[in-house]
């Protein structure tokens, strides 16, 4: 990628609060951003979907857990 011409603007104490970049740039970072947005994550995340099987009620294993602290 091109390096991008950017100026930063402050504000009385000068902390940056924008950036201004040429408008072609911008199309440029637009069309990178949608590109990557249509790209579809849903198989990596398969490989962590999956069921658990609890052995014990979660609620009765909260009071369990409270009785133990009294």
């Amino acid at each position: 990628m091109k390096p991008i011409k950017k100026q930063i603007v402050t504000d009385e104490s000068m902390r940056p609060v924008a950036v201004l970049i040429d408008y072609e740039d911008w199309q440029a970072i637009e069309q990178i951003l949608a590109t990557h947005q249509q790209q579809d994550i849903t198989p990596a995340l398969a490989a962590y979907a999956g069921v658990i099987q609890l052995t014990v009620d979660p609620l009765d294993y909260q009071q369990q857990i409270r009785d133990e602290w009294s």
